[in-house]
């Protein structure tokens, strides 16, 4: 059994963070319920499909779940909703705060009504500072939290990472604190309790782990940016054929890997005698390993590499993943087989528990168990039907 087996997810976010956070929860034995309007999640339109309302994007972030279609400008879907939010555990959605009040889901209001309940708001921004309320994707996330000035730093060209970064880390800080509040209401009586999660401050955590750098002293000690992370050549080095990712990254590593070059002048060299000198001179050290490895072939620097205990591997391409010779042995893709769509494939589920990992099912089509869900809170087929 998983160990979210038994909890029920309510959630109202559309696009990438909410329900990438909720797939999560799925993936950890949670039932999802996804409430959409009757346009549906904006994804569901994203990308390639064989059927309409089922595209690429709304498969990668909404598997194992069930949806619901209510139209929350009808107060008789506000009530459904409510009595639906009786069953639930946890309650998610990513509406600015400001619209809240209109669909009978501001915070007090609900959490006064469902007392163990986890209500879950994802916002752009923290609502108490100057940015508060404002709307936010995940490229203007990106753009605040420092990753364009990151890829700045190492390229020389303002751009955002290519992934949709701000909304996946999010989602993930997002799903870890769904579960820290659900373990924290079993030890608190029951009581639920509001949740927060700010995008731009959960990017700004997320990048200062090692960039923030000098500037955890006051007076700061250096600039921020960990000079190691944002060398231009810090990169996969070329080989005579090729490209391969090399990480020498201890003391032993480095002699070893200079020897074995035939470089006995480097392995001896102050500059690179220890991890704070590395560092000091981290260009002229990337430099001098590109010159390197370029006079060998990638697979001799695997089992160079190898033999030396020295991390190392190919460089993948995304549609090489698929047969990447861990990853299928490791049984990390789901295939699930649809009477309409055929066979879909889906990234595994990655976290083992006593061995056991969840398993991807099809995302739902719109409104799929609509009257599953309502009938299995009392409502009636007459009343189901009005609310369509």
């Amino acid at each position: 059994m998983l160990p979210l087996s038994g909890i029920r997810v309510v959630d109202l976010s559309t696009v990438v963070m909410g329900p990438y956070a909720s797939q999560w929860l799925a993936d950890l034995g949670a039932e999802v319920i996804k409430v959409e309007t009757p346009d549906g999640d904006s994804t569901r339109r994203t990308g390639p499909a064989t059927e309409d309302g089922m595209s690429a994007i709304f498969l990668g972030v909404n598997r194992s779940k069930k949806s619901v279609v209510l139209n929350l400008k009808q107060p008789a879907a506000q009530q459904a909703l409510h009595r639906l939010l009786e069953t639930a555990d946890v309650f998610l959605h990513s509406m600015r705060p400001q619209k809240l009040g209109k669909l009978d889901l501001d915070p007090a209001s609900v959490m006064a009504r469902h007392p163990r309940l986890v209500y879950v708001s994802l916002l752009g921004f923290a609502e108490d500072g100057p940015y508060g309320g404002r709307p936010a994707y995940d490229d203007i996330i990106q753009g605040l939290c420092g990753n364009a000035a990151l890829m700045a730093a190492q390229t020389g060209t303002v751009r955002y990472f290519p992934t949709i970064a701000a909304d996946k880390t999010s989602g993930l800080v997002a799903a870890l604190s769904i579960s820290a509040a659900l373990a924290g209401r079993e030890r608190n009586g029951g009581k639920g309790t509001l949740v927060e999660v700010p995008m731009f401050e959960s990017m700004v955590a997320f990048n200062l782990v090692e960039h923030l750098y000098g500037q955890h002293f006051e007076p700061p000690r250096a600039q921020a940016g960990y000079p190691r992370v944002l060398a231009p050549l810090r990169r996969p080095y070329q080989t005579a054929d090729g490209y391969v990712c090399m990480m020498p990254y201890t003391d032993t590593h480095w002699r070893d890997f200079f020897r074995a070059s035939g470089r006995d002048d480097l392995a001896n060299d102050a500059r690179f005698a220890d991890i704070a000198a590395r560092t000091r001179h981290i260009e002229t050290l990337y430099e001098m390993t590109g010159e390197i490895v370029r006079e060998r072939g990638t697979d001799e620097w695997l089992g160079i590499c190898e033999d030396l205990q020295i991390p190392v591997a190919r460089v993948n391409g995304l549609d090489e993943l698929i047969d990447d010779p861990h990853l299928r042995a490791t049984a990390f893709f789901d295939e699930v087989k649809d009477p309409a769509m055929g066979t879909l494939r889906f990234p595994g589920a990655p976290v083992r528990f006593d061995g056991a990992r969840g398993h991807a099912a099809v995302p739902p089509r719109l409104g799929e168990h609509t009257r599953e869900v309502l009938g299995g809170i009392g409502l009636s087929d007459a009343e189901i039907d009005a609310l369509r």
